[in-house]
């Protein structure tokens, strides 16, 4: 077990995607601090994992506070001796279109997601640097952070932070041996699960079937532990040498996802008025697409219609 010895906080793992990270790091040998604001489903979380052999203890709390990301590296360090891997998934969705959001549905996205995960990180990073452990810094992305996506101006915002903030800790942990990476997930969760498009792949997920090879392969949708490798993986020893780095998973397909780059460049003696742009704006064959778009369904995977 490549893991044994070391010692993990995942936030948000009571259940879902944050669940499987949490069993497979401890099936592959690491002592886990689980998360969750539910106690029954902490226990629940933790139960799971020392039925199969593991260890694990709970931390109930909301994720977001400097008080929460302190309770979790103390956890760690009282249960277990130490920490050396952090993975920050916890999260919270409150998807309405701009005119709709109100301003506590924004900071309560932002508070979870982008704060929760810069103050755990902050706790942590200092604990490492500290005790001088070159540890493992697990950040969670999505789809949304990277393209976009209808009524979730607050969670966008949030993930496209995370990245950003990746790529800044990457520059300044690098000294210490700490790497830290963005995982995107694109798996069957509570929230695909109401959307019509995915129904034939979380039927056979529910059924204990393969999903069909059109999600696996094409769309690179599949389950939470298909994201699971992943999360271990960047916590190894053998990816010491990765960091800074936005890396999906899902379903059958790795992918590697390419920082902001320029992607053309244009001059113009004296610089670009208004009057010069009005005449002549150079980047109008290069705009670039928003939102994810996917492939039509084939016909026999289509949803059922919805009974009148």
């Amino acid at each position: 077990m490549s893991l044994a010895g070391k010692v993990a906080i995942v936030t948000g793992s009571g259940r879902g995607l944050g669940l499987s990270y949490a069993q497979e790091l401890a099936r592959q040998g690491a002592a886990v601090v689980v998360n969750d604001v539910d106690a029954d489903v902490a226990a629940e979380a933790v139960a799971s994992i020392t039925a199969a052999g593991g260890k694990a203890v709970a931390v109930v709390a909301p994720v977001g506070s400097s008080e929460t990301a302190q309770a979790l590296v103390a956890s760690a360090v009282e249960n277990f001796g130490r920490l050396d891997i952090l993975v920050t998934n916890a999260g919270v969705l409150r998807d309405k279109s701009i005119l709709k959001m109100t301003d506590e549905d924004f900071d309560l996205v932002i508070n979870v997601h982008l704060r929760g995960t810069f103050t755990c990180v902050r706790e942590a990073y200092g604990y490492f640097k500290e005790n001088n452990i070159a540890g493992r810094i697990i950040t969670i992305g999505s789809p949304t952070g990277q393209r976009g996506n209808f009524g979730q101006t607050n969670y966008a915002a949030a993930k496209a932070g995370i990245v950003g903030m990746v790529r800044t800790w990457a520059m300044e942990m690098k000294r210490a041996g700490v790497t830290v990476n963005a995982v995107i997930p694109v798996a069957a969760t509570a929230m695909t699960k109401t959307v019509p498009f995915f129904a034939k792949a979380v039927e056979a997920d529910e059924r204990g079937e393969a999903m069909p090879d059109f999600f696996r392969k094409e769309l690179g949708f599949g389950t939470a532990d298909d994201v699971a490798g992943l999360i271990a993986f960047l916590a190894s020893e053998q990816a010491g040498n990765i960091t800074g780095q936005a890396i999906g998973a899902g379903g059958d397909r790795l992918q590697l996802w390419s920082h902001p780059e320029a992607i053309a460049s244009e001059f113009n003696d004296g610089g670009w008025d208004y009057a010069t742009l009005l005449e002549r704006f150079p980047f109008a064959g290069n705009l670039q697409s928003v939102g994810e778009k996917f492939p039509e369904l084939p016909a026999e995977l289509q949803p059922e219609p919805a009974a009148k």
